[in-house]
């Protein structure tokens, strides 16, 4: 294994990288506890490219061992209109959920290939993604599968907790919420 770098993309630079990364989401998105397949993976290239030209301060963190791509992650920032808080079945205080657009950076996808896992790649990923945002907090959703304990115990190490259940669509799963302070 040579040593892992990693690129990172904002906005628009973001999105001629959907080809790099997509064999790497199926690969570890087809695996317990998300199961995902074409359908699935068609639906996220159909949002992606939406995604970056909606969701302001839009960044994109690829990492490589070598030439091959092992791992990548993305976010942005929370709308002022969002409904990212309206997805918790707990009801939350408006201090809480209440958005500016530039108070809370939102982590949405977070992959590490199964040969990298538990080698720091995510660390490194989730580190450079958040590294230098001007924002109060960084949130993101995770499975409560048992299959995703090690990346909740990651998330925890990190310094983020859980801050209630999320299922933000009438067919998809409930996920964990999770918040990272940054002030």
């Amino acid at each position: 294994m040579a040593e892992v770098t990693y690129e990172r993309y904002e906005e628009a630079d973001a999105a001629g990288q959907l080809d790099v990364f997509l064999p790497a989401y199926e690969e570890v998105y087809a695996d317990s506890p998300y199961n995902e397949g074409p359908r699935d993976v068609a639906e996220f290239i159909e949002r992606y490219p939406q995604q970056i030209r909606t969701r302001p301060g839009f960044r994109l963190l690829l990492a490589r061992d070598g030439s091959e791509l092992v791992g990548f992650t993305y976010g942005y920032r929370l709308p002022a209109d969002t409904s990212w808080w309206g997805n918790l079945l707990e009801a939350m205080p408006q201090d809480f959920t209440g958005e500016t657009g530039e108070r809370t950076f939102a982590v949405i996808e977070m992959a590490v290939r199964k040969l990298w896992r538990r080698q720091g790649v995510a660390a490194g990923l989730h580190a450079r993604l958040i590294e230098g945002l001007a924002v109060e907090r960084v949130t993101l959703t995770v499975r409560p599968e048992h299959e995703a304990a090690p990346a909740r115990s990651a998330y925890v190490a990190w310094g983020y907790r859980k801050v209630g259940r999320s299922h933000p669509g009438q067919e998809g799963p409930v996920y964990d919420a999770m918040v990272l302070d940054l002030r």
